[in-house]
């Protein structure tokens, strides 16, 4: 697979789809970018547990990296063993999409070995049509999802081999050179958390036990869980057989009882709580 800089317009279909991405330097970023950077890099530092990393990635890191679709992989163990995690809020059930990237053999293995090849330096990649696999089933839902353009980037031991492998999928137009620069400056940061979030941590006090039952009722439970699954009101309501506009009320409701402002925050608070499971 052939790698090349990045170029203005839209590859054809003779060119490869994996591009070299040139980053742009610190220099490229405004006042309020640079100020952004900060407090994501910042943010990273104290997270520890996954519905932290979810809220952070599809919170916070989204005015810096903005995505419709965080992909998380990390290298296990000899011999290597892959443990995959999705973070998005858009709708996707996303046990079947970890099951597509489980049995990928085309889309990421294509891009680690272009990454390899490129000195580990982000690349950028368009699944759309004219991209030779195109065809693979994980190409197909990111295109259903809008989110044709990836950037990945990853990490890799003292030997060379790959640690971990973050790709951002998101929109056309939201992917280009300070995009790449960004996800360069925020991966080390990225894996470093994210680590911290699969260490099996000692439980200490209330924090560690599970809320209440009386905290949200069943239906309010049923409705969170359909929600951490990205479904929206109009979806969830077909789902349990009631409007969107009462979806809506016990969703408002949800909200005031976890004290949180937003349906990202929400899941986030439900996960801390072990009311969702991840």
């Amino acid at each position: 697979m052939q790698v090349e800089p990045v170029v203005a317009r839209p590859p054809s279909p003779r060119e490869s789809p994996v591009l070299a991405l040139e980053a742009e330097g610190l220099a490229s970023l405004g006042t309020l970018e640079q100020e952004a950077l900060m407090i994501n890099l910042d943010a990273s530092l104290r997270l520890h547990a996954s519905h932290h990393f979810f809220n952070w990635t599809q919170g916070t890191l989204q005015s810096l990296v903005a995505h419709e679709l965080l992909i998380c992989v990390l290298r296990r163990g000899e011999p290597m063993s892959l443990h995959f995690e999705s973070f998005t809020t858009v709708p996707l059930e996303l046990s079947r999409f970890n099951d597509m990237l489980r049995q990928d053999r085309v889309l990421m293995p294509n891009l680690v070995k272009a990454w390899e090849e490129n000195h580990r330096r982000p690349l950028a990649c368009d699944t759309r049509a004219e991209c030779p696999f195109a065809a693979s089933a994980l190409a197909r839902e990111l295109n259903r999802i809008g989110a044709t353009r990836v950037i990945a980037h990853g990490t890799y031991d003292a030997s060379a081999r790959v640690t971990s492998f973050f790709i951002f999928a998101c929109r056309p137009e939201r992917a280009g050179p300070k995009q790449a620069y960004l996800v360069e400056l925020t991966v080390p940061f990225l894996h470093a958390a994210w680590l911290r979030t699969q260490v099996e941590w000692p439980a200490d006090g209330a924090a560690a036990k599970p809320a209440s039952a009386s905290l949200l009722t069943s239906r309010e439970i049923e409705i969170l869980k359909w929600l951490f699954h990205g479904k929206s009101n109009i979806e969830i309501g077909l789902i349990l057989g009631i409007s969107p506009l009462t979806v809506k009320n016990h969703v408002q409701k949800i909200l005031r009882k976890l004290n949180v402002l937003n349906r990202t925050q929400a899941v986030g608070k439900a996960l801390a709580l072990r009311i969702v499971n991840a």
